[in-house]
């Protein structure tokens, strides 16, 4: 089967023969890209529940600074302690599309993918795209540690 170029019709890249790139081609690939990027925002998904973490020392309360706090990537917890003695634990995982919050930084929890920002006081909303609080988990302290309960 050969193609037949009629002169002055338009033609269209990817033709066989003509060496370009097919429709098709560029299309498949475009859907590949873009389920990567999106296993790449939900990889992060899979919050843990306060049934998985109770009993556990998620931080120590000394490494949590008063009106900061820290995110710990590996549990998938962010630990704050708005006020002095006043610990509070949320979930890393933002509700936006689940990507991990990366960040405590002027009393915020903060999204690195969208640029949402959570209170470290109760996890609440207070830029979006996200338009859910972070799940919070109950907590104590516990032999200097920060334990769920």
């Amino acid at each position: 089967m050969t193609d037949e170029v009629t002169p002055g019709a338009p033609q269209v890249a990817g033709s066989a023969g003509d060496g370009g790139i097919g429709r098709r081609t560029v299309l498949c690939g475009a859907g590949v890209a873009g389920a990567a990027l999106l296993a790449g925002c939900a990889s992060g998904r899979e919050e843990k529940s306060a049934e998985d973490l109770r009993g556990q020392e998620i931080a120590k309360a000394a490494d949590i600074p008063v009106g900061g706090g820290k995110v710990y990537a590996g549990e998938k917890v962010v630990v704050t302690q708005p006020a002095e003695g006043t610990y509070k634990a949320f979930t890393a995982v933002c509700p936006h599309q689940g990507c991990s919050v990366d960040k405590v930084q002027n009393g915020l929890i903060r999204c690195p993918c969208h640029g949402s920002e959570f209170k470290i006081a109760d996890g609440a909303v207070q830029k979006g795209p996200a338009d859910r609080p972070l799940t919070e988990y109950p907590v104590e302290v516990r032999n200097g540690g920060v334990v769920v309960t």
